[in-house]
């Protein structure tokens, strides 16, 4: 597809896009900033976000509260609908070619926080940034495990932002 175009985005398609995240009534000091930038082979991806939970280690029987699972979800949809169980609207895991979880285009590395803060930055070539535009980045409770299916057990969604262009 980008052949000719090597390592660009495709003419007139945006090579930046942004996510602002907002923590939702869970967590609601959540605030933070995800940058999308077209390189050469793919994407690189750059993460703050503060206000996220102090870590908790999993109870018996229950799971840790972080690091947090981290992920593109199909629809750019931030509504917090149930608040107990918020941003169902933004549906699951991006995953256009179908691929088991833990190859979802759209799983990230998970998110550790740091007395709340949780920063970092990585390549993916499993997407162009035109491709994630319109769909939305959520933080979850719990670390993803990367392979139950179709969502990792990565627990209740504290944050949600919508990919938007940039500029």
């Amino acid at each position: 597809m980008y052949s000719e175009y090597e390592g660009n985005a495709a003419p007139g398609l945006h090579s930046f896009a942004v996510a602002r995240i907002i923590g939702g009534p869970l967590y609601p000091e959540i605030r933070g900033t995800v940058w999308f930038q077209d390189v050469p082979g793919g994407t690189f991806v750059s993460v703050k976000v503060t206000g996220l939970p102090t870590y908790q280690p999993a109870p018996p029987g229950g799971d840790p509260i972080g690091p947090h699972g981290f992920h593109v979800h199909m629809y750019g949809d931030c509504r917090i609908g149930d608040p107990d169980n918020p941003f169902l609207s933004a549906g699951g895991h991006w995953n256009p070619d179908e691929q088991p979880h833990g190859n979802h285009a759209g799983d990230f590395p998970v998110l550790f926080s740091n007395h709340g803060l949780g920063e970092m930055c990585f390549f993916t070539d499993r997407f162009r940034v035109w491709q994630v535009i319109g769909r939305s980045v959520l933080i979850h409770e719990n670390p993803d495990d990367f392979r139950s299916q179709p969502g990792g057990d990565s627990g209740r969604r504290m944050a949600c932002g919508v990919i938007k262009a940039w500029p």
